[in-house]
């Protein structure tokens, strides 16, 4: 039998799978998806970090040129959202475009993204509610602390998976009741960092921008290359296609509207933060809290790890409900079992796929010491960027696809292009450790795909 791992799916099919979802998700909702992905705590830590090591109050135009790079695949992504409303994100533009094999790979990658980043977080979640806990005088036993290290006295890390389960549990319920919980979540994370900012203003003294560029500019590029990866996770907005109301307009504004607040954010947080206090003092592990508490205002920083258990939560939520949706694209195909496809009759939940992603991410965050592999969430993601970017060339050649009243990328194909590039030259960028590390899973990928995917693809069966 000849192999054809370049046989590529149909729009159409995928359209008449993922209509059962229920569309109930607006701009807004995108809105507060995508930046509970992208604003976690590294809005507290990275603006002074990259300050003092690298860019000095250049940090600020650090963030904009990381977020003009992220501008052009997000571009990329809107005009892919609205020309193929799916559920799915990049696996699934990559099997209508490209061809299974790479679709395949693209799944793969962001499956090592999506679960990789939230087990990370859990734990980081964990570490910040066991701290809280202290403060009010209750400890749990350090057995339940810790990934499974018996020679350090750890077994699982409770809170981590607790925090993983329920946040399933909720999502399990269905999207609307999750959705309203997020936009909250959001909304008390973006209060807690606008308060700081109003705060921190009458704080800064101008000397403190002086000299702006310290390390000259090339150090405000290198930060840009450091700060890039805090602007990842918009892309996962564009798994949630299915589920929108008007998605050619709405996963534009979703997506667009994301990487826009984020920046806005990020730049504003850096401006106050350079102007508080003079860069060279911010190399330490929570440089805000440090700002404020060195002008006299710590119940805002004390009011900082509420943000910060808050600004983990939306970002786990947003990953837990991609994750689901891209397992359940691949079941939806047959190249994974296709029970994981199947969607809750009273909720239109893939809960199946829900809960195998939850089971996965908690024993990873609960028993699992990450801290070696968590680079690899960056080079998932740069992947699955390039080929969503280069991908808007084919995407635009097929004649079978009407995105005529949808969102383009201005430019082309230059922009496209330019965005290729940039995340290429990111991916150049990565630890030999991380090419490593992602070369093992990726030939993991391949021999699932040879030995499972391939022979139950349903494109294998309207072959036959």
């Amino acid at each position: 039998m000849k192999l054809n791992i370049m046989r590529k799916e149909s729009l159409d099919r995928y359209l008449g799978t993922d209509k059962n979802f229920v569309k109930s998700l607006s701009a807004f909702d995108l809105m507060a998806l995508g930046i509970g992905a992208v604003i976690g705590t590294g809005i507290f830590i990275l603006p002074g970090t990259v300050a003092a090591v690298d860019a000095g109050p250049g940090v600020i135009l650090s963030f904009l040129l990381a977020a003009i790079v992220c501008a052009l695949a997000a571009m990329c992504y809107a005009e892919f959202s609205s020309a193929l409303p799916v559920a799915g994100s990049a696996y699934s533009y990559g099997n209508v475009v490209f061809g299974e094999i790479i679709g395949w790979i693209l799944g793969w990658a962001l499956i090592l993204e999506y679960m990789l980043a939230v087990a990370a977080v859990s734990t980081g979640w964990a570490a910040y509610f066991l701290s809280l806990l202290e403060s009010f005088g209750i400890r749990l036993p350090h057995a339940l602390t810790g990934p499974f290290d018996p020679a350090h006295g750890t077994y699982i890390n409770l809170v981590a998976v607790l925090i993983v389960l329920g946040i399933t549990a909720m999502l399990a319920h269905g999207m609307k009741a999750s959705v309203r919980v997020n936009n909250l979540a959001v909304l008390v994370k973006i209060v807690i960092i606008v308060a700081f900012v109003a705060v921190g203003v009458f704080f800064i003294k101008p000397a403190n921008y002086h000299p702006f560029l310290p390390y000259k500019l090339s150090g405000a590029f290198t930060g840009a290359t450091t700060v890039f990866f805090a602007f990842l996770g918009f892309d996962a907005v564009s798994s949630s296609a299915a589920e929108v109301k008007n998605p050619k307009k709405n996963m534009t504004f979703g997506i667009i509207g994301t990487l826009v607040i984020a920046t806005v954010l990020y730049m504003a947080v850096a401006a106050v933060l350079v102007g508080m206090v003079k860069y060279t003092k911010l190399d330490v592990a929570n440089p805000v809290a440090f700002a404020l508490k060195s002008v006299n205002q710590g119940w805002l920083a004390d009011l900082l790890s509420i943000g910060a258990l808050v600004g983990m939560f939306t970002m786990m939520f947003t990953m837990i409900y991609s994750s689901s949706r891209l397992v359940y694209s691949i079941g939806r195909d047959g190249m994974l079992p296709t029970f994981l496809a199947k969607l809750d009759p009273h909720t239109m939940v893939p809960k199946n796929a829900l809960w195998v992603v939850a089971v996965i991410i908690a024993f990873m965050g609960g028993l699992v010491s990450l801290d070696n592999l968590t680079s690899l969430v960056n080079i998932g993601t740069l992947l699955a960027f390039t080929f969503v970017s280069f991908g808007i060339i084919p995407l635009r050649k097929r004649t079978d696809i009407d995105n005529s009243q949808g969102f383009k990328v201005p430019l082309y194909p230059i922009l496209p292009i330019l965005s290729g590039i940039a995340c290429l030259a990111m991916i150049t960028l990565l630890k030999l450790e991380t090419f490593i590390g992602a070369g093992i899973w990726f030939a993991f990928g391949l021999l699932l795909y040879f030995a499972y995917g391939y022979q139950h693809s349903k494109l294998n069966k309207t072959e036959n």
